[in-house]
């Protein structure tokens, strides 16, 4: 479901930045993605993949912070 979400979201933006189509059509998919991204259930969505890249991001700062220190602890012994 993720993956499908994000890959609408990139080909949509894809389509707005590359289309030749003019501007009102640029004007048309640029209200309609306003709209999309307002709507409650795009917002959750949003909401869940930021709390997760912040949830891997901690992860990662701690996992380098553990090894960091093993590696301190074993250049002082050897």
């Amino acid at each position: 479901m993720k993956f499908r979400a994000g890959m609408v979201v990139g080909l949509a933006a894809g389509y707005v930045l590359g289309t030749k189509a003019g501007r009102k059509r640029y004007e048309q998919i640029r209200r309609a993605t306003s709209k999309a991204s307002t709507h409650p259930a795009v917002r959750q969505v949003a909401d869940q993949a930021t709390a997760l890249v912040d949830l891997g991001r901690s992860a990662i700062a701690e996992g380098l912070t553990v090894g960091s220190r093993s590696l301190r602890k074993a250049a002082r012994s050897g």
